[in-house]
């Protein structure tokens, strides 16, 4: 999706808004946008866990992202039911290890937390956004697992989100839309806790090389903008929402 883009500071993040229980059917939903990017993040509670998971005692999450047809220009082709790009199959590995980083299984106890993220509009920064969407979904179907009683305990241990950085032109730049990151010399993905801990950062030189100073600064940058994501995050989840109980209960 190429579309001019909009004019803000090279350390300044595209407008985040985030819209809480988008779907009545999950235990936990948010529709995420950031700038142009519009992701919706799902996240369904299930009272079992995969095969090689039993007999542990211990809880999963995990995550799949897709893009829907129209989410780009030209169209893309619709995935075939069950089979997934090897672009998806990275960022969705990447959706869960970040989100499982702040999970304490043996607190989820043996259930599993599915994280669905299918983006409706592709305008840079999917993966980051899946993600930031991801925690928020998260947090609700927590809650809703704690409400009625499937789990005694939170089993999250810290806040997550995640954002893009790279080097247009010389110059370090936060969230690359898609424009940016058509034309960066250098392209990173970084995620972090609240804590200020890293969880995943992933980089690469696209055009050139580049230095530890200048890494050095990619990663503050990162760190600068996290910090204000996880604010709204938490600032959106202050609010107690009101939401429907899904269609079907995951405990019948």
């Amino acid at each position: 999706m190429a579309k001019k883009t909009q004019k803000r500071r090279a350390n300044e993040l595209r407008p985040i808004r985030i819209t809480r229980n988008f779907i009545d059917s999950a235990s936990g939903s948010a529709l995420i946008e950031m700038g142009r990017t519009r992701v919706l993040c799902t996240a369904s509670f299930v009272p079992e866990v995969p095969r090689w998971r039993q007999e542990s005692g211990l809880g999963w999450v995990t995550a799949e992202y897709s893009m829907l047809p129209a989410s780009t220009y030209p169209r893309r082709s619709r995935s075939r039911i069950g089979h997934t790009d090897g672009r998806g199959t990275e960022i969705q590995r990447l959706i869960g290890r970040v989100l499982r980083a702040v999970v304490d299984f043996e607190k989820l106890g043996p259930n599993t937390i599915y994280l669905d993220c299918d983006v409706l509009q592709a305008d840079g920064g999917t993966r980051t956004a899946a993600i930031n969407g991801c925690f928020v979904a998260l947090v609700d179907a927590v809650r809703y697992g704690l409400k009625e009683g499937w789990l005694q305990e939170n089993p999250l241990t810290a806040s997550v989100a995640a954002v893009s950085v790279g080097i247009v032109k010389g110059k370090p730049v936060l969230d690359l839309d898609y424009e940016l990151d058509s034309r960066a010399d250098v392209d990173m993905n970084i995620a972090m806790t609240d804590k200020g801990e890293f969880i995943e950062v992933q980089g690469c030189g696209e055009q050139r090389t580049f230095s530890q100073e200048q890494l050095d600064k990619l990663l503050r940058l990162a760190h600068r903008g996290i910090k204000q994501i996880i604010e709204q995050q938490k600032n959106c989840l202050k609010t107690d929402v009101s939401r429907p109980r899904p269609f079907t209960s995951p405990r019948r």
